[in-house]
């Protein structure tokens, strides 16, 4: 189990590495969504079902539509792709960097701080997210109209920057 995390931690650094490279829209949706599935991945193995489940519904289905949307809106004709100089000149850059971290943190390291959350319960009758839903619906009413103005103001503020200098449909001719 520690070998499949390793795998998934790496999987996770380097779908975040195929963001921040800072390829095109079309190649960093690609690593948006490898970065969110092996996150859920991550989430599943350590007893989050449900909170994996809602982040990869949510993030995958909602915000992707808004990415997919601002990418039609910035079309290239000659996109970058993670082979150009330029990004792969980035991607070494942060692998250095992660590699670094690495090293520095090596021996500080404690492999057991990953541990399932019905580890730390004798005898549990329930999964440990399905207290963490309840809790989230009772309390977190107010953080979630919180997050859902930001992400409208998300949406506004990716389809003004997109915009450009056209004004869609209100534009002089």
């Amino acid at each position: 189990m520690t070998y499949f995390m390793f795998l998934l931690l790496g999987g996770l650094v380097v779908g975040l590495i195929a963001v921040a490279s800072n390829p095109t829209p079309y190649f960093a949706a690609f690593g948006l969504v490898v970065a969110a599935g092996v996150g859920c991945g991550i989430l599943v193995s350590h007893g989050g079902s449900f909170l994996s489940l809602v982040l990869f519904l949510i993030y995958l289905g909602g915000m992707l539509v808004v990415f997919a949307y601002s990418a039609a809106l910035a079309a290239e004709p000659f996109p970058e792709a993670w082979g150009d100089r330029s990004v792969l000149g980035y991607v070494v850059v942060y692998l250095m960097g992660v590699g670094l971290a690495v090293g520095l943190l090596k021996g500080v390291w404690y492999e057991g701080s990953w541990v399932v959350v019905e580890g730390l319960k004798e005898f549990s009758s329930l999964s440990g997210d399905v207290g963490g839903v309840a809790v989230m619906y009772s309390f977190g009413g107010g953080v979630l109209v919180i997050c859902v103005w930001v992400l409208l103001l998300t949406l506004f503020v990716v389809l003004e920057l997109t915009r450009g200098l056209g004004r869609g449909t209100i534009r002089a001719v």
